[in-house]
């Protein structure tokens, strides 16, 4: 049997007074959860939607190689120097799952840009694209190296490539010609396109590039694709300066091939002995035996000696008519030619040239 208690049971008074202390506990609990709350809320809108790079103007971008691991992406993320705040933008990735989902490629970060944006742009693969240009390739080596510098590529991949017999072959080349295939033009491409991948799209800009009108004039005068363009590389080795001289120049070397001369290109000769610094083609030059050579040899040469420009190409394609069979660079060192139609008027032309390069100290 329970034992009587003889505390007398709260008054309503005491019962009122502990539930107001209650709902007053209550009370700042919640107004304590509301503060933190709205301070949360307050940091993570901050750090998800405030303004996090900042480049200063300058064009900024981050290269992510295959398979690079998370950690070395933030390094690299961060040596570009145009995040703000470094821990806002790592807690952001984490909390955006970026880290489980890294991608390759060339990415900019842009001024102004939120640490949302920013991840969701590298989380997407949304990548900014490059602009690849040819310019004074003469060799494979050195086509090469520039489409590795283009591209998360190395030199040697796209070498292999290009001297590739069977691979050639596949786009309809050797590995002579191959060089042929790549016309001078601006390409937008994006940089984690693999060796084969640009390859294959130059492949498609050569067949864009050859359309049906350019076919058609190529073959009223007899040439291949793949010769047009080694005549082109030619053309534009004789005239660098002056674009609206090549048509005159194709319409010499073809009137010389017409004609079953050698096509006597100093630009070959150079080509052949391999040293581009050849101001002066003399006598020892001619003697290189290559069938580059073009004093040795009749015809074109097997390829091109440099990737020539689109309106080399399209001087050959449209050359001048007329009877010219010579050329020699005018004694006025004004980049422009004299024209010959026999040898005679061509040695007159050439002993000026040749005094004037005297008196100007240009000896080989």
């Amino acid at each position: 049997m329970a034992t009587p208690s003889n505390t007398p049971p709260p008054s309503i008074l005491e019962r009122r007074d502990k539930a107001l202390k209650r709902r007053k506990r209550i009370g700042t609990l919640v107004a304590l959860a509301g503060v933190l709350f709205v301070s949360f809320s307050y940091y993570f809108y901050q750090i998800f939607y405030t303004a996090n790079v900042e480049t200063k103007g300058r064009p900024t971008y981050v290269l992510i190689r295959r398979g690079e691991p998370y950690k070395a992406v933030l390094d690299s993320i961060y040596a570009t120097g145009a995040i703000v705040d470094k821990l806002s933008f790592a807690f952001v990735a984490k909390l955006m799952k970026y880290p489980d989902l890294v991608k390759p490629g060339r990415y900019e970060l842009k001024d102004g840009y939120t640490n949302r944006q920013l991840v969701s742009d590298l989380r997407a693969g949304r990548q900014s694209p490059l602009k690849l240009t040819f310019q004074n390739i003469r060799l494979r080596e050195d086509l090469a190296r520039k489409l590795s510098h283009s591209i998360d590529a190395r030199p040697g991949q796209f070498d292999s490539l290009l001297s590739s017999p069977s691979y050639t072959k596949s786009l309809g080349f050797d590995t002579t010609t191959i060089l042929t295939m790549f016309i001078p033009n601006t390409y937008e491409l994006y940089w984690n396109s693999s060796a084969d991948n640009l390859m294959q799209r130059m492949k498609k800009e050569y067949e864009k590039f050859w359309t049906p009108a350019r076919d058609a004039k190529r073959q009223k005068l007899g040439l291949t694709r793949a010769q047009v363009s080694t005549l082109a590389s030619i053309v534009e080795a004789e005239q660098q300066q002056h674009a609206d001289e090549r048509p005159r120049v194709a319409g010499v070397y073809l009137n010389r091939l017409q004609r079953g001369m050698k096509l006597q290109a100093d630009p070959t000769v150079v080509y052949a002995n391999g040293d581009f610094g050849i101001k002066r083609v003399l006598n020892v030059h001619l003697q290189k035996d290559s069938p580059y050579n073009t004093y040795k040899y009749n015809g074109l040469p097997p390829g091109p000696i440099n990737l020539p420009s689109i309106a080399s190409i399209d001087a050959v394609l449209n050359p001048e008519d007329h009877n010219y069979l010579y050329f020699c660079a005018k004694e006025d060192f004004s980049g422009y030619h004299a024209f010959a139609t026999n040898e005679a008027a061509h040695l007159v032309n050439a002993r000026r040239y040749q005094a004037a390069l005297t008196r100007s100290g240009i000896m080989k």
